[in-house]
């Protein structure tokens, strides 16, 4: 009896240690979310920011050209001065117009995203890509790169590099920077996400979301290049646990996890990984691969040892 009790003790602990192996293994991945929903580009919101980025100039334009041609004697200052506000009227309904196209593809990608559950959903989603928008049309490549980051980040970086950042406008080529910096930093890759990240400009964008997830991306590849202090100055503009950025508060966490552990901030270090902690377990498995601060390394295994998702005893034995 003894000896089959033995058995049974050395069954189980192998069956445990293969256990949390596997735990640990999947912890490592890169925790890839499923993809976001996006906010209709046509809604009344979108559409009334529209409106009124544009009116407002436009109604000075023409209050100006007016005064001008009523106080004016001369005709030819008159045709000037209603002749400036109607080109720039023209010019607007072109903006408008381009707007509402690029707007209409948008949804027709938010479309196709808001569909995807499955591995076979994305797969359908692809193909509903290829078919239905050009292949160097930026919404489609931004959504085929979305969905090819589930399984392959490598895939969605070469699908992300097809866009011709000094061909697309400023704010398009700063959201591709964006992407591909976030997919070297998941990879280790820090110095070509520093790279792209010097590229972005904030200034340009206006949509606080935009702004916020270009800033945790910016300030984790500057963190772990050597300017933490301009990482954490970066972070400190914006605050994880407002409402606002409620789908953001990984990013943001994560980036400050990076900041304070090479900032050497360990308060805040520990605080930022037991916020990831609370959101999900699998956030800390970032911390896990090769290429990370020890400090981030150890305080990650600590936390998840502490969960329960990785067996104490199996990192007593690594460290015997």
């Amino acid at each position: 009896m003894a000896k089959e009790a033995r058995k049974l003790r050395r069954a189980s602990t192998r069956q445990d240690s293969a256990d949390g192996k596997s735990r640990k293994k999947a912890l490592a991945q890169p925790l890839v979310q499923r993809p976001k929903e996006l906010a209709d580009p046509l809604g009344r919101d979108a559409l009334k920011k529209l409106v009124l980025r544009l009116a407002i100039p436009l109604v000075g334009v023409w209050l100006l050209g007016g005064l001008i041609a009523g106080v004016s004697q001369s005709s030819t200052a008159k045709t000037v001065a209603l002749g400036v506000p109607g080109v720039v009227t023209v010019v607007l309904l072109g903006i408008v117009f381009w707007a509402i196209r690029q707007a209409q593809k948008a949804r027709g990608v938010a479309g196709v995203l808001s569909q995807v559950e499955t591995a076979d959903d994305r797969k359908a989603a692809l193909e509903q890509l290829d078919k239905g928008f050009k292949k160097k049309d930026p919404a489609a490549i931004f959504a085929r790169a979305q969905l090819e980051l589930q399984e392959d980040p490598r895939k969605a970086l070469s699908t992300l590099e097809q866009i011709d950042l000094g061909k697309v406008m400023a704010p398009v080529a700063d959201e591709a920077r964006s992407q591909r910096a976030m997919i070297h930093l998941m990879l280790g890759e820090a110095e070509p996400a520093r790279r792209l990240a010097d590229g972005i400009d904030l200034k340009r964008h206006n949509e606080a979301k935009a702004r916020a997830m270009m800033a945790a991306v910016i300030a984790e590849a500057w963190a772990r290049t050597g300017q933490a202090k301009k990482g954490l100055e970066t972070l400190q503009l914006f605050d994880p646990e407002d409402a606002e950025y409620e789908q953001l508060r990984p990013q943001l966490w994560r980036a400050h996890a990076f900041a304070c552990a090479y900032g050497s901030d360990l308060k805040g270090m520990k605080r930022a990984l037991k916020k990831l902690l609370e959101q999900d377990v699998r956030l800390l498995g970032a911390f896990l691969v090769k290429r990370t601060h020890p400090l981030l390394q150890k305080e990650a295994k600590r936390l998840l040892e502490q969960s329960g998702q990785v067996p104490r005893k199996m990192v007593v034995q690594r460290r015997q």
